[in-house]
């Protein structure tokens, strides 16, 4: 393995995510107290919470944990879930099992950093572009063509980070098919799922229509709550699971017990969480989609599919990186340029930027960022 380089976007947050006064490029839905997530707990399940033993937990996760999560898969069950110590740790322990130095990897760009970084640190690996022109949608012959002897793992993630773009189900059944011909491993990222704007069709779990699909699922995007650093894999291939749990001997080892019992209660009332947090993405779309079309000389504005995060292109004339660097630093409005999201296996956009609409508060974000605007034109 070679050494992983700095993660871009955890390097530009421990910069500004704490510093910044407006963060309008977060990826997560609004967050909870705890006070305010116990309120919907059955009782039971609030007893569990407040007379828990802070000894360690299992490491595929408390039985009740993963008896929750499985009840949130059409065909999964609780031997088929494997709970991890956030999305990372899942990434991370799953690549570093399933990729060896013979292995191939496939991977679509631009992506969340670690899915790249990780696999070639172990193996080759091909980027297949998004095509922006067609609503940032994956060509398949463009996958298929990339597919070799030893391809062992394609890697996807719908709603997509930073696009909020989601794949046709055409398009999804057709990559399902060609994993299945060629025994490859997809690995779905759907950290984003069931999270987007009221309507919003959202596709099947990889886990429940493949074989050989493996699901990433996180407490903290859709239901806002990243402070739990819960996670989970599921998956039909139990055999794989065991050894990326092997794998997780030499990371986490297990789960923070006080966050397993507070996951139970978000995922038994998950359907009030996600109604919550969707109404306020669609309420937030609605600004976004206003501010937007009153700036039109400097912003090409495309609404997420899903999720809670676009990315849009700035076409102001000294560029993207030097906006959102002086926007942070004079307006403290953060935003995401695209270098952050640059890849090391072909061409990415450069003249775009993340904006997040899964948090609370967007309107005095967005005053600050029309000030700047009015500033920078007088």
């Amino acid at each position: 393995m070679t050494a992983l380089p700095p993660f871009e976007l955890e390097c530009y947050f421990a910069r500004w995510e704490f510093a910044a006064k407006y963060h309008m490029t977060a990826s997560d839905a609004e967050s909870m107290s705890v006070p305010e997530l116990l309120a919907m707990a059955a009782p039971h399940d609030r007893a569990a919470y407040e007379n828990l033993w802070l000894g360690y937990t299992e490491t595929r996760g408390l039985p009740a944990l993963r008896d929750v999560i499985a009840s949130t898969y059409a065909n999964r069950r609780a031997d088929e879930i494997l709970v991890t110590t956030g999305a990372e740790e899942a990434i991370y322990a799953t690549l570093q099992t399933v990729l060896e130095r013979s292995s191939h990897a496939i991977v679509v760009t631009p992506n969340y950093q670690s899915h790249e970084t990780i696999a070639q640190s172990l193996c080759d690996v091909t980027g297949v572009p998004l095509n922006a022109d067609d609503g940032w949608s994956l060509d398949i012959d463009r996958v298929a063509a990339a597919v070799r002897p030893n391809t062992r793992l394609m890697l996807i993630n719908f709603p997509h980070n930073p696009t909020g773009a989601i794949l046709s189900r055409e398009r999804f059944d057709t990559l399902v098919g060609l994993c299945r011909r060629h025994g490859i491993y997809l690995f779905s990222d759907e950290v984003f799922r069931l999270l987007g704007p009221e309507g919003t069709e959202h596709l099947p779990q990889v886990a429940d229509v493949y074989e050989r699909g493996i699901s990433l699922g996180v407490m903290s995007k859709a239901y806002g709550l990243p402070g739990l650093r819960i996670g989970w894999l599921a998956s039909a291939d139990r055999e794989i699971l065991r050894r990326i749990e092997h794998t997780k001997h030499y990371l986490s080892i297990c789960n923070a017990g006080p966050s397993e019992r507070l996951a139970i209660i978000a995922l038994k009332a998950r359907d009030r969480i996600l109604a919550r947090n969707c109404s306020i993405v669609t309420q937030n779309l609605q600004i976004l989609d206003q501010f937007f079309a009153e700036h039109l000389e400097l912003f090409e504005w495309t609404r997420p599919q899903g999720g809670c995060i676009s990315y849009p292109r700035y076409l102001g004339s000294e560029g993207v990186e030097r906006f959102t660097s002086d926007l942070v630093e004079t307006a403290g409005v953060l935003l995401a340029p695209a270098s952050i999201f640059q890849s090391n296996l072909g061409p990415t956009p450069t003249d775009r930027f993340r904006i997040g609409a899964g948090r609370r508060g967007i309107g005095e974000g967005l005053e600050a960022f029309c000030g700047y605007l009015k500033r920078r034109r007088a």
